[in-house]
């Protein structure tokens, strides 16, 4: 009996424990710029947590900082978190880095990391403005005091002017290490790991879920290069063009569907495309096809319509805020533009090298009619049952100078070649033009 009760107060608790729900963990990395790709992964790890009922969202963290509106975004989403979000700085946690970390509910950071630095810089590396510094301090202010952290020093590490006694002195911002941070309240801990900081906090039934991008975000990632961009721009102009030369075959025009559809939606859900830059994309479209179609010749639609199909296609690759390119690094815009106009360069190139020798290709000739019909082959399209032209007529209705004439006790369609003929007049069938004849008064 006392071996049957010892086995029981022994095997109890391990059975309790056995019995009680593992903790969820979700684990996200940001350890790259925080861009608008950022931004997405963020939101999409954040989903996954909600979809999965985790218990606990734990970001580990390694980031020099990046774009500040992207930053505010991802700070607006941690902070709506119902669950307890931790982050892990497992070495930099610098400008925008720094701002995540204050949003989230606990920070721990590992031997040697560091917080702070967090100056806003624009797309050169230099300091940004003075609007930027005040927002930036604004937005590092109200997410230290709503977590519980001194605003003042979440000041400091935006501007160097600020003094805090005994922490920061003018003319340098602040960057905690980590027993700086634990000591002034910026981080709970100093840990080695992620297991580490849920030992600390009493989880011990745990699952741990890594949230890794699925397969098509991946590829959708991969059409975010800009070389990738001016291929599909090439595919884009050179199938429009192929199209208009073939009418009805489909695949030139399929082809640049795709390939816009693989340009635009990558960018769109990155958050680079905004509406505006897509719908200018289209009008400058569309004003080519006009210039083509409706007013041959080069004039104000053509360079109008290129004008603005080149400048969407390259604010659509870059993070500008209307117009404003004070945090696009001078590399992104360059790598645009060079993709933009190497693809439009490219198009023109294919049309001029392939054009011709696409139609002059056996394949080609089974699609298209390439020889000429002439009347002298017996080839005729009429719309009269025996040749009109020199036959007499007389007009039925006033000729405006188009209207209707009686030849042979029949109506036809008739214009003249711009003269005004009253009703009643005769006149002289001088041409036909398919469905009508061309007269003239005698």
């Amino acid at each position: 009996m006392k071996v049957l009760r010892f086995l029981f107060l022994v095997l109890l608790p391990v059975i309790a424990l056995a019995q009680q729900p593992s903790t969820k963990v979700m684990v996200m990395e940001i350890k790259a710029e925080i861009d608008p790709r950022m931004h997405r992964y963020v939101e999409l790890a954040l989903e996954h947590a909600k979809k999965t009922e985790a218990d606990i969202i734990l970001i580990e963290m390694d980031t020099y900082g990046g774009v500040l509106t992207d930053a505010k975004e991802i700070v607006d989403k941690i902070m709506d978190v119902e669950k307890p979000v931790w982050v892990f700085i497992n070495s930099d946690a610098a400008s925008a880095g720094a701002l995540i970390s204050i949003a989230c509910d606990s920070i721990y950071m590992s031997p040697g990391a560091s917080i702070g630095a967090a100056t806003v810089v624009d797309g050169s590396g230099e300091k940004a403005p003075d609007k930027y510094q005040s927002y930036m301090r604004g937005i590092m202010r109200s997410t230290a005091e709503q977590n519980g952290r001194d605003p003042r020093i979440a000041e400091g590490m935006v501007d160097e002017s600020i003094v805090i006694e005994g922490i920061k002195e003018e003319g340098k911002i602040i960057t905690f290490s980590t027993s700086e941070a634990i000591k002034n309240n910026f981080c709970e801990a100093k840990v080695e790991s992620i297991e580490e900081i849920l030992k600390r906090n009493g989880v011990n039934n745990y699952e741990i879920d890594t949230f890794k991008l699925s397969t098509t975000d991946k590829i959708v990632a991969i059409f975010l290069n800009p070389f990738i961009s001016g291929i599909l721009i090439l595919v884009i102009l050179a199938g429009i063009y192929f199209e208009m030369q073939t009418p009805g075959i489909g695949f030139p025009l399929l082809a640049a569907a795709v390939a816009l559809v693989l340009y635009l939606v990558p960018y769109y859900l990155n958050g680079l495309a905004d509406n505006w830059e897509i719908i200018a994309l289209f009008i400058g479209l569309a004003l080519i096809g006009v210039e083509i179609f409706v007013l041959p010749g080069f004039g104000v639609a053509g360079i109008a319509g290129i004008t603005i199909t080149i400048g969407s296609l390259v604010l659509i690759m870059v993070n500008n805020n209307a117009f404003d390119f004070e945090f696009v690094p001078a590399n992104q815009l360059l790598y645009a533009t060079a993709a933009a106009m190497g693809g439009l360069l490219g198009g023109i190139a294919a049309m001029m090298l392939l054009g011709s020798r696409m139609t002059k290709s056996k394949r080609f000739e089974k699609i298209i009619l390439s020889s000429t019909q002439a009347r002298e082959k017996g080839f005729v399209a009429t719309f009269f049952p025996e040749p009109m032209q020199g036959k007499k007529g007389v007009t039925h209705t006033i000729m405006r100078p188009s209207g209707k004439v009686e030849v042979d006790g029949k109506i036809y369609d008739a214009f003249s070649r711009g003269e005004y003929i009253e009703k009643g007049e005769t006149v002289e069938i001088i041409g036909e033009d398919t469905t009508s004849l061309i007269i003239k008064k005698v």
